[in-house]
């Protein structure tokens, strides 16, 4: 049976640029994140996030995504990337209260042989049909370094901030096949 660990919960009192987490223990099989989030991004009805492990840009990622924000779904890849991008939440002009949903799991985070895998979903809901005024979609990711991830760092990736009452738990999960 797997059992789920709170490494950490955050609950903004105010505007944050991203959520960070340092010294993760090794201890752990795998890392799951979950946030309920919204930007401040002023005429928009989603914000960009970004991923980052250990403090490591530079081209250190690559990612592929699917998503739909209109009734055709789209997709994208690209590789070299500072961080896993593709990841989005509700903005500013998002129905009033309204959170979006992010999950990300990281399978075998502590191991040093190889490069660690990243799978994400997210939605931002809205109470409209309008295409571009919503997005759901499905983020794989891969941080090409064989280090342990001691460092999760989640992140609004256009310079604007997450706001009040977004939240954010990390947990550690062993015993998950």
């Amino acid at each position: 049976m797997a059992v789920w660990n709170v490494i950490d919960h955050t609950e903004l009192s105010g505007n944050a640029t991203e959520y960070e987490k340092t010294s993760i223990p090794a201890s752990y099989d795998h890392l799951y994140f979950v946030a309920s989030a919204r930007t401040d991004v002023s005429g928009a009805y989603f914000g960009s996030c970004k991923l980052t492990f250990n403090g490591t840009g530079g081209t250190s990622y690559g990612v592929t995504s699917i998503y739909a924000s209109t009734s055709t779904p789209t997709s994208a890849s690209e590789t070299g990337n500072d961080c896993i991008n593709y990841i989005y939440v509700a903005a500013d002009s998002v129905l009033s209260d309204t959170f979006g949903t992010v999950e990300i799991w990281v399978p075998n985070y502590a191991n040093t042989s190889n490069y660690k895998q990243v799978l994400t979903k997210w939605s931002c809901p809205n109470n409209s049909t309008t295409n571009f005024q919503w997005i759901v979609g499905q983020t794989a990711g891969l941080f090409k370094d064989t280090a342990a991830i001691n460092q999760f760092t989640f992140g609004e990736n256009t310079g604007n901030n997450f706001v009040q009452y977004s939240t954010f738990t990390l947990y550690g999960i062993n015993g998950a096949g």
